[in-house]
């Protein structure tokens, strides 16, 4: 990809607003910046996406989703059909706000469905998400705050955060501040980190205050180590228990997910409960509890009791 290039969509840009003021922008300097009206804030667009922030807390989401190759068409539809609760056949003419879109996965699923698609991160992960959706020309994403998206209230059919708000400092600050995105009708998608047992969540906090600190490089090779773990039958079902490494059917995939829970700064963990008095308090109703996409005797019972470390919280709302 070239260093910079302009923004072709002009309804896009239309679409954006001051994230701190809610005021209209405009394109300057050829296409390459944003700025307000009175030319007193403006924001560099690289590579055609508008870049609202840097990687700051999350750098080692930027380095994840750009490092890896994790995108499985099937897969991901079956996956964001199963945490939303939503079939694609219902998305064409949509416009769909993906808050946390990583690699752009569920993005590029939405706009293969016909939805009109804005994917914000705060990484530098989008343009691996731009590169992944190229071909769709009603898919189009910002590297931004979800906490300050710069986008108007109210303006979303459906909005979807898969994995995403558990990772701020504040994830009820990310989920209130996302949820303003949605219309009266709308629908709002949340998964989220499960809490489990406390003698997990102890363990898990104690690795992790080692993991956090160690540079990529460092951290890099046990994230193989736990990939290799994952494809072993009866350890992948047993061990990881303990110590949080990925089963996934794909080794990379393994890897990136292994990364993606010892690396990042913040993780917190939730309670359905918990989760659905943030969708009541923020105007919600109509909520449903998504079951786990997975399912079976021994991990029903397992997820019921909160043993899967890595399992979710998984709630969808109905905008009053």
């Amino acid at each position: 990809m070239s260093e910079s290039r302009p923004v072709t969509s002009v309804k896009f840009i239309s679409e954006l607003r001051d994230p701190e003021l809610g005021t209209s922008l405009q394109l300057v300097d050829d296409g390459v910046k944003l700025q307000t009206l009175d030319s007193k804030r403006s924001w560099k667009i690289i590579n055609g996406i508008p870049r609202f922030v840097s990687d700051e807390h999350l750098e080692s989401f930027g380095h994840q989703w750009t490092r890896f190759d994790v995108a499985h068409d099937a897969e991901d539809r079956a996956t964001f059909q199963a945490k939303t609760g939503f079939l694609l056949s219902g998305f064409h003419g949509k416009r769909v706000l993906d808050a946390g879109c990583g690699g752009g996965r569920y993005a590029k699923v939405c706009g293969e469905a016909g939805a009109t698609v804005l994917g914000a991160d705060h990484t530098r992960a989008v343009e691996k998400a731009a590169q992944l959706c190229h071909h769709l020309p009603d898919v189009h994403f910002v590297q931004a705050d979800l906490k300050s998206l710069p986008f108007a209230p109210a303006s979303f059919d459906f909005v979807f955060s898969i994995g995403v708000m558990h990772h701020d400092a504040n994830t009820r600050s990310v989920f209130d501040a996302v949820a303003k995105l949605v219309r009266p009708s709308g629908c709002y998608s949340v998964w989220l980190y499960r809490k489990n047992q406390w003698w997990q969540e102890i363990l898990n906090h104690g690795l992790r205050a080692i993991t956090t600190r160690l540079p990529s490089p460092v951290l890099m090779p046990f994230c193989h180590l736990g990939a290799i773990l994952g494809g072993l039958p009866g350890i992948n079902k047993s061990l990881n228990k303990l110590i949080n490494f990925s089963a996934h059917s794909s080794y990379e995939n393994r890897v990136c997910d292994t990364f993606d829970w010892w690396a990042p700064k913040y993780q917190y963990h939730h309670t359905v409960e918990e989760l659905s008095v943030w969708f009541h308090e923020a105007g919600f109703n109509d909520l449903t509890v998504l079951p786990p996409e997975k399912s079976g005797r021994c991990y029903d019972w397992a997820y019921d009791h909160n043993l899967l470390i890595g399992s979710g919280v998984n709630v969808t709302g109905v905008r009053r």
